[in-house]
């Protein structure tokens, strides 16, 4: 199981690195580029148009501002592809997320909130989940793990009156 993140920019990676350590928290392998829609647009489509030949089963594209790069390469994958808008400094990513979100019918990009590097991360587990009941079972865990986080947050706060 593998999942491609394709950043447009190397100042993605902050954001993205937090995608990448949820990946590899639940086992997935990544591969992680920095390949832009508009100054690299060939190598772009390239890496895509190879993607799954080359084992890769989600492909991640992290982009900000214009943010074309998850459209471009669902435009030419037949992978699933999720888009993760980067917070801009021009509109603090709602150009991004709208770039991302406002696909063409045909050529669907799964959206998460600007700068949801773990939620992307945990998307792509969740879509690999289909063919690998391993990671079924580790999601259920990370979720439960994640409930009883919270239920211990509220037995250190409860107020009793």
């Amino acid at each position: 199981m593998k999942v491609a993140i394709l950043m447009g920019s190397d100042s993605d990676f902050p954001i993205v690195e937090r995608c990448i350590n949820i990946l590899k928290k639940f086992g997935v392998e990544v591969e992680a580029r920095v390949l832009s829609a508009h100054r690299t647009p060939h190598l772009a489509v390239e890496f895509a148009m190879n993607a799954e030949k080359n084992g890769v089963e989600v492909i991640i594209g992290a982009a900000g501002k214009a943010a074309h790069l998850p459209g471009v390469i669902a435009g030419v994958s037949n992978l699933p592809v999720i888009g993760i808008p980067i917070k801009s400094s021009t509109m603090d990513g709602l150009d991004s997320l709208l770039s991302i979100v406002q696909m063409p019918s045909g050529i669907p990009v799964a959206t998460v909130a600007i700068d949801g590097a773990e939620n992307a991360g945990l998307l792509a587990v969740q879509m690999l989940s289909i063919k690998y009941p391993e990671l079924r079972e580790k999601m259920r865990q990370y979720k439960a793990d994640m409930a009883e986080a919270v239920v211990q947050k509220d037995r250190s706060i409860q107020i009793k009156y």
